[in-house]
């Protein structure tokens, strides 16, 4: 069965609030086999409100419209959603009675404007509202000759969430025919999407059954793999065989592939490093402590990273990683003579099994026909030997920076494992 899902609210239409119901009513449905086709976040306009219900309606089996049941003048799903299905609304005496008790509980007087949160729709069944005063709606009504199952669920999260779980899932379980769906998330570090996408689709597209999506960002691609069917065990094996496949061709690209989101690439490089019970320390220049930042963010860190330095100044390069003055001035700091340095100084200086060194030149001002803005050093050094590679990486700044460190922990990764 195909659902979608409309969250109603201006305050969704500006950079402050995001709406978070939908990513948990996506993982719900998806549980029950049930696959979320559209998301949509409407303003409070009624027209365009019954715009998007109608349009909602001729794709989808599932509708669920979150939002807009408040008191206000401006929550009208209650009178959107009628009109869109050409049925009344009713007031309801049950619910306008759980409202005064509600507010008496409460020691307020009720508003007159609160009385429309008793407004139900002809033909639905009233959802209760443990934790809000505005209650959910069920409506099971013919549609353009299909039947079509509506529910009308409150905004707040707090609210949001416990209707959907408490209410909303005993009554989709008795309806919705069974269907399990399977996952399996692939990642690969430095390989740019369009490539990934001409290595991999001949292979994918055959799959007509499973749904593989590719998103990228800042040197990191990761493929999700979906096939749902009524067995739970012909949907694993699915999905695993195609995963099998993309496996072997991503070859050395690929660092991670499991059911769930997969390890980050910092999760893996820390992997290695307690699998051979290494340590590392790092010396950054442009990238600031971005390698060591992403490092440290996971738990249990300590026992593999001992640390570093940001050496962003000549004399901190000499200061902290013992690089010679008279290297700098003869190769410059953007150069894979100091990036070796770095890395062979900052693991005498730490003790530290590996080493890792990043210089480059990140911009947007800096660069030289010779050295451009976007080049970049990066070595890891280690008591056999130490090993430099030089990129550079277009864009702005912050996305040299991004690239520079996912480079970085590709490299490590590569040397560990």
């Amino acid at each position: 069965m195909k659902s979608e899902i409309i969250a109603v609210g201006s305050e969704m239409l500006t950079p402050w609030r995001q709406d978070t119901n939908s990513l948990y009513l996506t993982e719900k449905l998806n549980e029950l086999g049930v696959t979320v086709n559209f998301k949509t976040i409407v303003g409070d306009r009624r027209k365009d409100l019954v715009s998007a219900i109608r349009t909602a309606l001729a794709r989808t089996d599932i509708l669920i419209v979150m939002g807009g049941l408040g008191p206000t003048e401006d929550d009208l799903t209650r009178e959107a959603v009628a009109e869109a299905l050409s049925i009344a609304l009713r007031r309801d005496n049950d619910q306008l009675a759980a409202l005064h008790t509600r507010a008496a509980a409460m020691r307020f007087s009720m508003p007159e404007n609160n009385l429309k949160q008793a407004d139900v729709l002809a033909g639905a069944a009233i959802l209760p509202n443990a934790n809000g005063s505005a209650p959910g709606q069920w409506l099971d009504v013919p549609f353009a000759a299909y039947r079509k199952l509506i529910m009308l669920l409150p905004g707040p999260p707090s609210e949001c969430k416990p209707l959907f779980d408490d209410v909303c899932l005993p009554r989709l379980r008795a309806i919705v025919p069974v269907r399990h769906i399977a996952k399996r998330t692939l990642r690969a570090a430095m390989i740019a999407e369009s490539q990934a996408d001409k290595l991999l689709a001949p292979i994918y597209t055959p799959y007509k059954d499973v749904e593989t999506t590719i998103l990228a960002h800042g040197g990191d691609i990761q493929l999700t793999l979906l096939c749902s069917k009524a067995n739970a065990a012909q949907a694993q094996a699915r999905v695993d065989e195609l995963a099998g496949r993309m496996e072997e061709a991503l070859e050395d690209w690929l660092y991670s592939s499991g059911a769930e989101a997969s390890d980050s690439l910092e999760q893996i490089v820390l992997y290695y490093l307690g699998l051979r019970q290494a340590t590392l320390a790092v010396a950054e220049s442009c990238t600031g402590g971005m390698v060591a930042q992403r490092i440290t963010a996971v738990p249990g860190s300590s026992r593999s990273f001992l640390g570093g330095a940001v050496v962003y100044s000549d004399k901190l390069k000499t200061a902290f990683a013992s690089v010679a003055p008279e290297l700098i001035a003869q190769h410059g700091a953007v150069s894979a003579q100091v990036a070796e340095a770095l890395a062979t100084g900052i693991r005498f200086r730490t003790g530290a099994t590996l080493g890792l060194g990043i210089t480059g030149i990140a911009g947007p001002a800096g660069g030289t026909e010779s050295k451009p803005v976007g080049l970049v050093y990066i070595a890891v050094s280690d008591a056999t030997k130490t090993e430099c590679i030089e990129k550079t990486f277009r864009g702005s700044r912050e996305r040299v920076r991004q690239f520079a460190a996912q480079q970085a922990l590709d490299m490590l990764r590569r040397r560990l494992r």
